[in-house]
């Protein structure tokens, strides 16, 4: 199957793991995703029906609208990615406006800009909800028309919405499969934690994450495969599940002369 790329840029973005997600995937009715993230998985998987979720209200806008207004969208969002956008003073302006609108439609246009033009493609927001990420200085920055006409040909398939992931869980139903990808665990009890969106995902809700996977799989028969750090606390969370160990595919570390590489785990209740 051939693979696609999703067209977000993503911190954690699964598709280096897809082979190794695909291979522990019960088949199903439905594909649920709670972390829905960039989508590299629900591109790259052929579930008759899908339910991704997020708390990003702006990425279940901006797919909303890919969805339904596909050709629209590509057209006015090419704009925005000419030498002339490629500028800091413009990025910076378009930053502006976005945190500004209050359209959904320019929201999900400027979205996609941002997301290719900021640093990293990194999705970060100040405690106003203001998205915060600076300039990145790429030489062309690349517009993915072709990732964008294959999202919204797979999203004919996908119900879009905007709520926590306990929800999402609490809500799938029997014939389902639930792929979890939550923010990554701290390295140690130590390390410096990202917030996730404009909410911390705390190791409790780490730790809630496991539990309502546990009850999925036992009381409703729903399996559930999640993906995380391979670390002595994800194996504590997730030792109701069967453990399988993926080798690092990418390096962790504050700088570059202290990377180490991180093995993945995939944690299957069933």
């Amino acid at each position: 199957m051939k693979k696609h790329r999703a067209f977000l840029k993503w911190a954690g973005g699964k598709y280096p793991l897809l082979d190794d997600i695909r291979r522990h995937l019960p088949p199903g009715d439905c594909l649920v995703e709670p972390f829905v993230g960039a989508g590299s998985v629900f591109l790259n998987t052929d579930y008759p029906r899908y339910i991704l979720a997020d708390i990003n209200n702006d990425l279940i806008n901006l797919y909303d609208i890919v969805k339904t207004r596909t050709a629209e969208f590509i057209r006015d969002a090419r704009v925005l990615f000419t030498p002339e956008a490629n500028d800091s003073l413009f990025y910076y302006a378009h930053r502006s406006e976005f945190n500004a609108s209050n359209d959904p439609y320019r929201r999900a246009l400027l979205f996609l800009y941002l997301n290719r033009h900021c640093y990293n493609g990194l999705c970060r927001y100040n405690l106003s909800g203001e998205f915060n990420v600076p300039f990145g200085r790429y030489s062309k920055p690349y517009f993915p028309e072709e990732e964008l006409n294959w999202f919204a040909e797979q999203a004919q398939k996908a119900t879009f919405v905007c709520e926590s992931y306990d929800v999402t869980l609490n809500k799938a139903q029997v014939g389902s499969v639930v792929y979890c990808d939550p923010p990554y665990a701290p390295l140690s009890a130590t390390a410096n934690f990202t917030a996730y969106h404009t909410n911390s995902f705390s190791l409790r809700e780490q730790q809630h994450l496991a539990e309502l996977a546990t009850k999925l799989a036992q009381e409703n028969r729903i399996p559930v495969l999640i993906s995380n750090h391979d670390t002595v606390l994800t194996r504590e969370w997730y030792q109701q599940a069967v453990l399988h160990v993926v080798k690092a595919r990418r390096t962790i570390s504050r700088s570059i002369n202290g990377r180490n590489q991180v093995d993945e785990l995939l944690a299957l209740y069933r």
